[in-house]
């Protein structure tokens, strides 16, 4: 396979188009990859010219942090990998202040991880989950303290509200902060919820969309069926969970596997794969995390860019994952738009208006033959 890299956002940033998620990265929560096993999936990413990675001082109780710190380290690579992680989740029992989004969680989170890495820098460093408390503007401002101290490259932001992602960019706009380059969001065709909101946000405000669970926690990798006897993997410890996440078993979702194997089979590939490649086609969307424990299911997630969906297929996929557009976004169809433009023809930009920027070629030699 051939990996091609694009800026993140609107930064500067070059990064694949699959990230390797190190969620896995260890044993701790009972399940995960021994090191040996890690170890062998990140030189298998970088082999095939991965070069960006996400962690979380939460995963795995610092040890995805600790674990990619020293593989980096061992191949040399701090230069070419683009380190992301994350920061919110409380490690300290009884402390309010040991988690969260205020700035003095950031600055303690930010020194243990920088620790963890084995690095005096984060490419990019994003807030894990929205804590409902902290305003933007002390996230933002502690943001960027970091990085016009050189502890981070650039900023993010995961699982947060539509309205609390606008009103960050707006400040760092209006204030000169470092903006936000990328969001970290759950999207699948099983989870299709981003497209009413972060999709149009991200696309029109400089914000790529780092995709977290794209295979639905495993669901569309074809091992869970309906009517299952035994464990066939870790989302089945979760089949009568609280979590949020993990709530995977519905009519719909069982409906969109069906299909999904149906496609698969007549493109000859994985069901993982055209999970994988549906995702990372859509608009909007930055980098597909990968997250797997063993060597053999990421080397298969790795093949996925490696085909082209025909739109007949795709159609299918889009028919059988796609639910009613919530309010007020009912009203932003043709049905009612129609009344906005009375009835005529109209759009943003005609097609072609502007051109996609794409390096690729060899390079010309400036020493003598």
């Amino acid at each position: 396979m051939t990996m091609n890299y694009y800026t993140l956002g609107n930064s500067g940033l070059r990064v694949s188009r699959l990230a390797l998620g190190t969620m896995t990265f260890g044993t701790e929560w009972g399940w995960g990859a021994d090191k040996a096993t890690a170890r062998s999936m990140f030189d298998a990413y970088v082999e095939a010219g991965g070069n960006f990675f996400d962690t979380a001082d939460l995963y795995t109780n610092g040890t995805s942090e600790a674990w990619l710190g020293e593989f980096v380290a061992e191949r040399g690579l701090r230069d070419k990998a683009v380190i992301a992680t994350k920061f919110t989740m409380n490690t300290a029992p009884d402390n309010p202040n040991g988690g969260g989004n205020g700035r003095k969680n950031i600055l303690r989170a930010v020194e243990a991880s920088l620790r963890r890495l084995g690095t005096d820098y984060i490419d990019l460093y994003l807030l894990h989950v929205w804590d409902r408390l902290t305003p933007a503007e002390e996230v933002m401002r502690t943001l960027d303290d970091l990085v016009r101290a050189g502890k981070v490259r650039h900023i993010g932001l995961s699982d947060v509200p539509a309205w609390y992602a606008g009103r960050a960019q707006a400040i760092a706009e209006l204030r000169g902060y470092e903006p936000v380059s990328a969001l970290q969001l759950e999207y699948s065709l099983a989870e299709r919820s981003i497209e009413h909101e972060f999709v149009p946000f991200g696309t029109r405000h400089g914000a790529g969309i780092m995709v977290w669970s794209p295979l639905a926690s495993g669901l569309l990798s074809g091992k869970y069926r309906p009517a299952q006897a035994g464990n066939a993997g870790r989302l089945d410890g979760f089949r009568n969970t609280t979590h949020p996440g993990f709530q995977k078993f519905t009519e719909r979702n069982w409906a969109i596997v069906a299909e999904l194997e149906k496609v698969a089979a007549e493109l000859g590939r994985s069901m993982p794969q055209v999970a994988l490649n549906w995702v990372a086609t859509q608009p909007g969307i930055a980098s597909v995390i990968l997250g797997a424990t063993k060597l053999a299911q990421l080397q298969d997630n790795l093949a996925a860019l490696d085909i082209s969906i025909p739109a007949a297929l795709r159609d299918r996929l889009e028919t059988v994952s796609s639910s009613p557009a919530p309010f007020p976004h009912s009203y932003f169809g043709f049905e009612i738009q129609g009344r906005v433009t009375g009835g005529a023809t109209t759009g943003d930009k005609p097609a072609g208006y502007a051109s996609p920027v794409l390096i690729e070629g060899e390079a010309v030699s400036v020493a003598n033959d």
